[in-house]
């Protein structure tokens, strides 16, 4: 949001069918609880509601993937319903992943007729939903799924493969087809984009970067469609040039999240090094040992990074704190770790760092802070170091869009 007043721009902000959903999720909030969480960030930052698009990614049977079709695709409905009731105006149709009683195995891919059938039928779920919106508040739609795992891929990375032309065609097609044949003209007329690989993939620590000789014939396919565009997912830690000459391309709607989250912990723990230098000969003062809280809370409760990294003890240790898929944003809400970085920040909004120190952990922020851009409070420096990162994505969408092929 900062980023965006900067700007004087709008921004998009999505959350996932597993993150958010009628259920809670596993972050603990509906979709309605959302919304509200997104208000009140809005009016902390000054930040105009109205200038948020809201999108739900995902949306389908993904988090009910044990249960029979029928029951998977029964909790997806209610899944629409909620996110379209909360206020969600950008909507990520995907059925393609396999259900309990599916033929095939856990690596087999769901046909695409199956996974066209169930998307138009959360289609027309939605618009039965918004029959009597107005024109300009019903939903946008996102088709197709072919993306990387959420958070990053499991395994040691090389090269991955772009989305063949033929299969993003075929998509589009048999989702025309299938919206047109129940009803749903309206509809289509508001799809704006389709998922789609680029090539761009992250692990551990390893980042498959954007070659645009390889997306070639993929970024000449899209120009055909006057409405469309592709989403591209998992764009962490691109080059900003990589990332300018995706949006060039075509790849127009740029999906980012660990980045943001790696950022924002690189900035705690410069903190929590500062504080080690700073304040630890001060009676008076509780260090918060942050650092140690989390790594205690991620070892008591491993299932968001024990299938993701790999290795021994030592290893293992390493991915826990700095691995680029950022394991760490599943336990800032722990209360000890919460606690933890909240004596942090009291710690030094009531000792600022000296300039030296700051400049020594925190080179860019200290810069800001002599420049008279920021103050030298933990708040601001962290949202500084995060907006390091959005800075890139503005630019590339702003100077890639005026060079939109």
């Amino acid at each position: 949001m900062l980023q965006a007043k900067k700007d004087h721009s709008a921004i998009l902000i999505e959350s996932t069918s597993n993150q958010v959903d009628q259920f809670g999720g596993y972050t603990g909030m509906t979709p309605a609880d959302f919304v509200a969480n997104v208000r009140a960030v809005a009016r902390a930052a000054d930040f105009p509601f109205e200038r948020i698009m809201l999108g739900g990614d995902h949306l389908g049977p993904n988090a009910w993937q044990h249960e029979t079709a029928k029951v998977a695709m029964a909790n997806a409905t209610d899944l629409m319903r909620a996110y379209l009731a909360a206020g969600f105006q950008k909507i990520h149709l995907d059925a393609s992943m396999r259900c309990g009683d599916d033929p095939g195995d856990e690596h087999s891919t769901l046909p695409v007729e199956i996974a066209v059938e169930r998307s138009t039928a959360l289609c027309k779920t939605c618009e039965e939903v918004c029959a009597s919106y107005t024109s300009t508040d019903r939903p946008l739609y996102v088709i197709g799924t072919e993306v990387p795992i959420p958070g990053g891929a499991k395994e040691r990375l090389h090269d991955l493969a772009v989305t063949r032309v033929e299969d993003a065609e075929n998509t589009i097609a048999m989702t025309k087809k299938a919206f047109l044949a129940n009803g749903l003209t309206s509809a289509w007329e508001r799809v704006i984009a389709v998922v789609v690989q680029p090539g761009v993939e992250f692990g551990d620590d390893t980042i498959i970067e954007y070659n645009r000789r390889n997306a070639k014939d993929l970024s000449g396919f899209i120009q055909r469609y006057d409405h469309l565009v592709y989403e591209a997912h998992s764009t962490d830690y691109q080059q900003p040039e990589a990332l300018r000459q995706m949006v060039e391309d075509g790849f127009a709607i740029l999906k980012v999240g660990p980045w943001l989250t790696f950022a924002f912990r690189e900035a705690v723990f410069a903190l929590a090094s500062l504080e080690r230098e700073w304040l630890p000969s001060r009676k008076s003062i509780t260090m918060s040992a942050i650092i140690e809280m989390l790594d205690n809370a991620m070892l008591a409760n491993p299932k968001y990074w024990r299938q993701h990294h790999r290795g021994d003890n030592a290893e293992l240790a390493l991915a826990r704190r700095y691995s680029y898929s950022d394991r760490v944003r599943y336990y800032w809400s722990v209360a000890e770790v919460s606690a933890a970085l909240s004596r942090l920040i009291a710690n030094l909004t009531e000792h600022p760092a000296p300039m030296p120190l700051l400049s020594q952990f925190m080179p860019a922020q200290y810069r800001a802070v002599k420049a008279g851009l920021i103050a030298n409070r933990p708040e601001e420096l962290i949202h500084h170091k995060v907006m390091e990162i959005t800075e890139i994505y503005s630019d590339a969408t702003r100077s890639g869009a005026s060079n939109l092929n």
